[in-house]
């Protein structure tokens, strides 16, 4: 095989194999056998003439390639793997790796350098690439020689399934050619990742549960899952505990159409104390004590209730406010409790109900948010995958749409836009059997609304369903909270989500009405799982008029 450069002739068909040769088999040992990529120069050596064993994903902007992998592994369980361009590429990407790293999902991310042969004389498109995404990375690898590279790649894996993040190696791009060495890579082949029940703690934790005069559940996140579910469940229905989901949780912990389901705990602290009066422990089971906004003076939970905390993860508990925090998985420590605990009268019904549907809008009146979600929850699948990307409504889709199925929700839990829409197309693609659904505003899907044509492209039959109000309604409801005045970012009603998307390729549909929109989720939703090419239903709605 040959380059443009004289000095990268390689036969790749020589016994010692390449670099790349190498990373390949790397990649199929640990079963990143899918690209998701949006190349440049630096990239050329490793993707030209890949085998056919490797399926390629391309996307155009390098959020909505991440928010992809994203969205693909957490479907699958298993971590994606990235290809990005460079410094631009990787600075491109830093808002949709700060939520990988935020929702806790395993990427391996190759960043692709000039050629190292002249990096010295800091050639054009030589990355600075060292801190240009901060901290998100759990691991980020500078091979000292082309040979280490597969060893890199392989601890890269490593890194994103401990750290549950993303792991970046940076790679000259002649190095792809070089002879690959012998040396065995320095991480194992297989990772499994189990932690010991809490053992002597969890006669603690028992004690201080049957001690309890009326105590409340927390999930988070973290208690996302089928084991999680069930073992959430039977200890909340034991205890007789109502369970609350936490604040901007990434995921649902519990199932929400579940009568011992309270609600989502609000963003503020006040409210969060109100919601958790009279209870004397609070029990946090995956999540962190707790993730609030706006600011507000005052405790985080009221002063009389003591907080145990039940955590996978370590930095959960550096910035807790529990009395008692334990590191440990939460179905394994649930099924331990279970046996130790006394069991109690329940409440029979949710703390806070299901709110009531609206009437349909009158002759002129607009579509509100809500009257959407009503019909979504009344015909969607069970098994549905919900993500949301909708800030000005999202209280009211919680209200409305309950997860009921495990991974049946999922939102970035780091705040930033544009994760939505692609990460939905991951899903789809991750778990192609299951109904997918992105609830969006039309100014979140402009963050990302590049990924519609690899929804398109790659015929991924995910439906997008965006509230079109024509601006930033969460920006405008925050600024006539501040009373500082008139905000000054006009509104973009001129913008056709439907336009661009059909510009795009993707099928798509503009919605006014309520009988037109009943009609359309009447005939979509019911054959949701087997579609096979992307819909987008832009629906013009009034903005809500308060948030929270």
């Amino acid at each position: 095989m040959t380059t443009a450069d004289p000095d990268l002739v390689v036969d790749e068909a020589a016994p010692e194999t390449t670099v790349r040769k190498a990373v390949f088999e790397v990649l199929r040992r640990h079963g990143m056998t899918t690209i998701f990529a949006n190349p440049g120069s630096t990239e050329i050596t490793f993707l030209t003439g890949l085998p056919d064993d490797l399926d390629f994903k391309l996307a155009l902007h390098e959020g909505s390639v991440v928010g992809m992998a994203t969205g693909w592994a957490t479907a699958t369980g298993r971590p994606a793997f990235v290809n990005l361009h460079t410094t631009a590429g990787l600075a491109n990407a830093a808002g949709a790796l700060a939520t990988a790293r935020t929702n806790r999902v395993p990427l391996v991310v190759v960043v692709g350098q000039q050629d190292r042969r002249h990096l010295a004389h800091d050639p054009f498109l030589a990355g600075r690439l060292s801190g240009l995404v901060g901290d998100y990375p759990v691991w980020t690898g500078h091979p000292a020689r082309a040979e280490d590279v597969p060893g890199a790649v392989a601890r890269a894996h490593h890194e994103a399934v401990t750290g549950e993040g993303p792991a970046l190696v940076v790679v000259p791009m002649d190095d792809w050619l070089q002879p690959a060495g012998q040396l065995r890579a320095a991480a194992p082949a297989d990772i499994r990742r189990g932690r010991p029940t809490l053992g002597a703690a969890i006669g603690e934790l028992a004690s201080a549960l049957d001690n309890a005069e009326d105590p409340v559940v927390v999930v988070g996140s973290a208690a996302d899952g089928e084991s999680n579910w069930a073992a959430v469940t039977a200890l909340a229905e034991r205890l007789g505990a109502p369970v609350w989901q936490e604040p901007f949780g990434a995921r649902a912990g519990f199932p929400q159409d579940h009568p011992a389901f309270a609600g989502h705990l609000p963003p503020a602290r006040s409210a969060v104390r109100a919601a958790l009066a009279g209870h004397d422990v609070i029990l946090v089971l995956g999540a962190p004590v707790f993730r609030q906004y706006p600011w507000e003076p005052g405790e985080l939970v009221p002063a009389t209730s003591t907080v145990l905390q039940v955590t996978p993860y370590a930095d959960d508990t550096h910035h807790s406010i529990a009395d008692r925090a334990f590191i440990a998985d939460v179905s394994p420590t649930c099924q331990a409790l279970l046996g130790r605990v006394r069991a109690r009268a329940g409440h029979s019904a949710s703390a806070r109900p299901p709110a009531k549907p609206l009437s349909p809008p009158r002759a002129g009146e607009p579509l509100r948010p809500g009257h959407v979600f009503d019909l979504l929850a009344r015909g969607l699948p069970q098994d549905t995958i919900l993500v949301e990307e909708s800030p000005s409504s999202r209280p009211e889709l919680h209200r409305r749409v309950p997860a009921r199925a495990p991974h049946g929700f999922l939102s970035a839990a780091a705040g930033g836009l544009g994760f939505g829409l692609p990460a939905a197309i991951g899903l789809k693609l991750g778990a192609p059997r299951r109904p997918v659904v992105a609830v969006l505003g039309d100014g979140s899907s402009l963050y990302g609304i590049q990924g519609l044509w690899s929804a398109a492209h790659y015929r991924v039959g995910a439906l997008f369903v965006v509230l079109s109000n024509g601006g930033y309604a969460i920006m405008d409801r925050l600024a006539e909270q501040s009373g500082q005045g008139k905000p000054p970012w006009p509104s973009f009603s001129e913008v056709s989500i439907a336009g661009i998307a059909e510009g795009l390729g993707c099928l798509a549909q503009r919605i006014s009405g309520h009988d037109e929109l009943a009609a359309a989720l009447a005939d979509h939703l019911p054959v949701l799982a087997g579609r096979t090419s992307p819909l987008v239903l832009d629906i013009e709605v009034a903005a809500d008029p308060a948030y929270g």
